[in-house]
């Protein structure tokens, strides 16, 4: 007669799937190529997803081991669910995956901008630092304007200065000496310059607007590069030009 007991060799159909997905090693040594990779940490839904995995194949083997031989279980929806665990570990592999290349990119931008400390950046902000009486922008007219209006405000909002600015089109550079309307210089911090432009039928103009600031240092946190310039702070996609001087 046949052994039909739950100890047969044949009863445990979904071993190999068991051993693909989890990497343990089978009975002829080899390893599984379905593990979840290492050195990726341990998170929260890692953590979850192997806690309901060790649930769902105790169940499993605890109904295989108990199933009426002459009336075994449909495996098909047993070996699905595996399927949908193993897609799940994959997509959680995946995003540690791109965790990883992008910390390593963040290092990288990091080591690249390192090398313009001490030089002078532009940077697509209408805010820059005042420091040793001087503060440097730029702003570009996409077209010729009727009359421009310049204005330096300070970090409370306070207008400090005014006057005309240029109307041609084009890019165009203003110094600001750090004094206001009275002639007293202001002082050290951030202000901000404000551009108002309008055309010869009264239509508004916009400007762009940049900031120019000498970096003093370079970093990185949370994936973001980020300069320091006269108390001012940049990220590095607002980085336009670097020069080797102060404008």
């Amino acid at each position: 007669m046949s052994d039909l007991s739950p100890s047969s060799a044949n009863t445990n159909p979904l071993g190999s799937l068991t051993n693909a997905l989890t990497g343990t090693t089978g009975a002829n040594g080899a390893t599984g190529t379905g593990g979840s990779s290492s050195g990726s940490g341990t998170n929260s839904a890692s953590t979850t997803l192997g806690s309901n995995l060790n649930t769902f194949l105790t169940l499993l083997t605890t109904q295989l081991q108990n199933q009426d031989p002459l009336d075994p279980l449909d495996t098909n929806a047993f070996t699905q669910q595996l399927v949908e665990f193993s897609q799940v570990e994959q997509q959680l592999n995946t995003n540690n995956n791109l965790t990883s290349l992008i910390a390593l990119q963040s290092q990288a931008d990091l080591m690249s901008a390192q090398s313009f400390v001490g030089k002078t950046g532009e940077f697509n902000n209408a805010e820059a630092p005042l420091l040793n009486g001087n503060a440097g922008f730029s702003y570009t007219l996409p077209s010729a304007a009727a009359a421009t209006t310049l204005a330096i405000t300070n970090a409370q909002g306070s207008i400090v200065w005014a006057g005309a600015g240029e109307t041609a089109s084009g890019s165009h550079t203003f110094n600001w000496n750090g004094e206001d309307l009275n002639g007293d210089a202001q002082p050290a911090g951030v202000y901000t310059l404000q551009v108002n432009a309008t055309a010869a039928d009264g239509s508004s103009i916009t400007p762009t607007i940049a900031a120019f600031a000498t970096i003093d240092q370079v970093t990185s946190q949370n994936g973001t590069t980020t300069f320091s310039a006269g108390g001012s702070s940049y990220p590095l996609s607002q980085l336009i030009g670097v020069q080797n001087q102060s404008s």
